[in-house]
């Protein structure tokens, strides 16, 4: 019998399937405890969970989930349009501004095309580059910061995609907006720029890439409601654009993309501007702790400026495991080459105090060994 991979496209053969965040139900079914035990700061999460109204209008949506939903998400773009003052022509939804990423692929990518970005990157860029066949080159992060005049060296005649993801996640780190605006004045217009901004409104003084969105560049910024919103696990995200270049992506997006429970909570967050206060409020005061923390315990770490931070504790895989046991979920690294290092998400005081104690514990023994 043929072997499905002799029929499969061959560059799916070696890519590696991304791996989320170990749920909370999976490590309580492992370890036979109650899943409302465990503390999960694994996969940048906002622990106060959705906004209130995002709840009660989801609730309300569901009443019509026999109804197909409105395919362009129209309500929530133009929503999203008026809050970052653009035009609903400029927003696409995606499931996860993952999906949007998805989007430039099947738009912008063919075989031996190129893709840059830099080492330590978000891993769905490379993956999703790899599943059409392109190439991706990854720029050296010294400090674990992002060098954009490597990326512009790294650029060749086949380059179809920049990715620059702001902050980097796992790293925590910010470009400049003077480091941003030196990139753009130099990259050739040809070549489609993409900033990642799921973190966006954890910052207290964020770049302005929109203003490359007005001037009509090829640029797509993305961001999601997956973080500060609380809707992880209604993936629902958007990219903006000039509205040409939406048109194109619009003629990758499956019908439906976005389900009706999801538009109408991610709309009725959007408005919940005390819930995304109160939130920023919990981070800022949990990454502090954290932070410092970090510093008696002479442990390193990236500082970073979203909601979450990079430790290095010698043993990634291992402490990951041994967290685990003391029913703390982080996220390893191993998967991006830093195997001494893991991701920890901020969570409220409670959850963040459990999660130093029981590292603290662990290190403790880990060095008296």
């Amino acid at each position: 019998m043929t072997s499905i991979w002799e029929l499969a496209n061959p560059q799916l053969r070696n890519l590696a399937v991304y791996e989320p965040g170990k749920p909370i139900e999976e490590t309580a079914r492992e370890f036979g405890v109650d899943p409302r035990t465990i503390v999960k700061l694994a996969s940048n999460e906002n622990p106060l969970g959705p906004a209130p109204k995002a709840i009660q209008a989801m609730r309300a949506a569901a009443e019509d989930a026999h109804l197909y939903p409105d395919g362009g998400g129209f309500y929530l773009c133009k929503a999203i349009a008026a809050k970052l003052g653009l035009a609903l022509e400029n927003v696409i939804l995606g499931n996860g501004s993952n999906e949007v990423i998805e989007f430039l692929g099947h738009a912008f990518l063919d075989l031996d095309d190129d893709v840059v970005t830099s080492q330590y990157a978000f891993i769905v860029y490379k993956l999703i580059a790899t599943s059409f066949g392109a190439r991706t080159i990854e720029t050296p992060s010294p400090d674990f910061q992002q060098d954009l005049e490597a990326m512009l060296d790294a650029i060749t005649p086949k380059t179809r995609i920049v990715f620059i993801p702001n902050p980097n996640n796992p790293t925590g780190t910010l470009i400049s907006q003077r480091e941003i605006d030196r990139f753009m004045s130099r990259v050739s217009e040809n070549i489609i720029v993409v900033f990642d901004e799921a973190y966006f409104e954890f910052l207290d003084h964020p770049p302005n890439t929109l203003q490359f969105v007005r001037d009509d560049r090829n640029v797509v910024v993305l961001r999601t409601f997956s973080k500060i919103h609380g809707l992880a696990g209604l993936r629902v995200g958007y990219g903006v654009a000039r509205p040409d270049l939406i048109e194109v992506l619009h003629k990758t997006r499956q019908p439906f993309n976005i389900n009706s429970i999801a538009q109408a909570g991610a709309l009725a967050a959007l408005k919940d501007e005390a819930h995304q206060r109160e939130t920023k409020r919990v981070i800022d005061e949990g990454f502090a702790y954290l932070q410092e923390q970090f510093t008696e315990m002479k442990v390193w770490f990236v500082p970073g400026v979203a909601n979450f931070l990079m430790v290095n504790v010698g043993d990634g895989p291992a402490v990951f495991q041994k967290l685990l046991a003391r029913k703390v979920i982080v996220r390893p690294l191993k998967g991006y080459n830093l195997s001494e290092w893991v991701r920890i998400s901020v969570g409220t005081m409670e959850q963040n105090r459990k999660c130093i104690a029981a590292l603290k514990q662990i290190l403790r023994k880990d060095r008296q060994a």
